[in-house]
């Protein structure tokens, strides 16, 4: 599934600070079985100055609860710990 299916727009479920990050998130979500992706306004990376606002991880609307539930888990196992 992808986060553009027929749900309406992409829902932003974290906004981080690079495109690594951003990536290890959609491989995070994507292995539980969610349709993640990046959105960046850097010019596919060429510059990375404009990234002012952060890189984006959307996914689909019906997809967003479930993925800000696997967010916070993780976030709270790693202040945990």
């Amino acid at each position: 599934m992808d986060a553009e299916d027929d749900d309406g727009p992409p829902v932003a479920v974290a906004v981080v600070g690079s495109r690594t990050e951003a990536d290890l998130i959609v491989g995070f979500l994507r292995s539980h079985g969610l349709g993640a992706r990046k959105a960046t306004d850097d010019a596919g990376g060429q510059e990375p100055q404009l990234q002012l606002d952060g890189v984006r991880v959307v996914v689909a609307a019906s997809e967003a609860d479930d993925a800000r539930r696997l967010l916070a888990e993780v976030e709270s196992e790693s202040s945990a710990g």
